[in-house]
């Protein structure tokens, strides 16, 4: 299928030119007439429009890892950012807090439409205490640079669970069930418009599911029977991996962001 010219443009700045050379057919456009980089792209993305049997919000599968743990201590208490921040420093509601350096609770805006929610922080976050730094953050930024969003504006970024696994392992039930209050929290100060859940362990935990990536893309979900639109990607290192499924995740991202103008407009 061919591509647009800025969907070359995006697969060009995420490292797949010839891929996207490739399947244009017709050459990528001159270097001098397109932006090198994500950081400069001013058009917006076109909305990438469904087939009919996508368009309808699928049913959400009952939820199992990330039913949360009425015992932790504090949990979906806090009232405020600074008291959940500090709940969540605090907590060693699992065994994840005896092994980690820093807290991981999440960065950006506060007020945030779109909530993106990874797996869990690996060895770069528990070292810096922010989500989504290295190799994989750096991806991720230029992702949702594409569709006009960074750290600061628009955006806050978030993980099911807190604390680094040991080895980078996936977060257990139990670890993911103990973080829930706080992920709980999270959504109910920031009120975003939009999830977008990046891997499949966060699509997973949210909806409570175990399909593959294959069958949870390209639909619109509902995070816990609200009206909260959940939409499902890659993660950013899983793309590291494997540069060629960087096209599909365009195909998500403006499928995201035409969710969000639809939900936008009802709520203006």
């Amino acid at each position: 299928m061919p591509v647009s010219a800025r969907q070359a443009r995006y697969l060009d700045a995420l490292g797949v030119a010839r891929y996207a050379r490739r399947v244009a057919g017709e050459g990528m456009p001159d270097k001098s007439a397109v932006a090198p980089t994500l950081a400069t792209v001013e058009e917006a993305p076109q909305p990438f429009r469904a087939p009919a049997d996508m368009t309808q919000p699928a049913a959400p599968a009952p939820v199992t890892a990330m039913a949360v743990n009425r015992n932790v201590p504090g949990a979906n208490t806090a009232t405020d950012w600074p008291g959940l921040i500090a709940q969540i420093a605090a907590c060693t509601a699992c065994g994840l807090s005896r092994t980690r350096t820093k807290t991981v609770p999440g960065i950006g805006d506060r007020q945030a439409d779109w909530l993106i929610i990874g797996e869990a922080p690996g060895a770069d976050e528990d070292a810096s205490g922010e989500p989504f730094v290295g190799r994989a953050g750096k991806l991720l930024d230029a992702m949702l640079r594409a569709v006009g969003l960074n750290r600061q504006r628009g955006v806050y970024i978030t993980n099911i669970v807190k604390c680094r696994p040991p080895n980078n392992r996936d977060p257990a039930p139990d670890e993911a069930a103990a973080c829930a209050g706080y992920l709980e929290r999270q959504i109910a100060l920031i009120e975003p418009k939009l999830i977008l859940a990046v891997g499949k362990v966060a699509a997973h935990n949210l909806l409570g599911t175990q399909e593959p990536m294959s069958q949870l893309r390209g639909k619109v979900w509902r995070w816990r029977g609200t009206d909260l639109p959940v939409v499902v990607t890659y993660h950013p290192a899983y793309l590291l991996r494997s540069p060629l499924e960087k096209r599909k995740s365009w195909d998500d991202l403006c499928l995201a962001q035409d969710v969000y103008r639809k939900r936008a407009a009802e709520s203006a």
